[in-house]
């Protein structure tokens, strides 16, 4: 049976070690997410720890890098990889700002990561939960424990931020354009 357990005040029970760490790594997560929006990117930042040191870190460039592979979680376990000199990343713990897609889910299973932790779902692509439960399923050779819901409403407003911004600004381009198509249209 699950309780919720309220202190007498009726604030929430303290953080246990564990919260505290992975809310810490979410946050670096997200501040990785950051560059990628600052190139243009959706802002998706991942960090691969092992033993409490970053062993990987990546965030969105498939665009800025012409690769539909360059996700977060893909460039944090490919700097991972490279960092310790081996593909297998057992032990570590993958925290990503939004919940992987299939092809990462997949990575992640390849790879060996002991644990996922992410932010928000990803209602479309996402694989842990919310389509495919690719973690869940009896014939993957490898089993990854994950979690969701690490600062969700964090890592879900950072991105609705930014495609507000990019929907603002097409808007704005659209608006240029018709301005200047009438104006032409006035000097003819």
């Amino acid at each position: 049976m699950n309780a919720v357990i309220e202190n007498s005040d009726n604030t929430p029970p303290p953080l246990t070690a564990q919260q505290a760490e992975d809310r810490r790594w979410m946050a670096y997560a997200m501040q990785l997410a950051q560059r990628a929006a600052e190139l243009g990117e959706v802002p998706v930042g991942a960090v691969l720890v092992h033993q409490g040191q970053v062993i990987g870190e990546g965030w969105n460039q498939p665009i800025s890098g012409h690769d539909p592979t360059a996700h977060a979680e893909m460039l944090a376990l490919r700097n991972a990889a490279q960092a310790i000199e081996n593909y297998r990343l057992i032990d570590s713990t993958l925290y990503v700002t939004i919940e992987p897609c299939t092809m990462c889910a997949g990575a992640i299973v390849h790879a060996r990561v002991a644990r996922v932790v992410f932010g928000a779902t990803e209602p479309k692509a996402g694989a842990a939960i919310s389509n495919g439960q690719v973690f869940d399923q009896p014939w993957m050779n490898h089993q990854v424990a994950y979690e969701g819901g690490v600062l969700a409403e964090a890592c879900s407003a950072q991105i609705s931020a930014f495609f507000k911004q990019r929907r603002a600004q097409h808007k704005a381009l659209k608006q240029q354009q018709r301005a200047e198509a009438e104006q032409a249209r006035q000097q003819q």
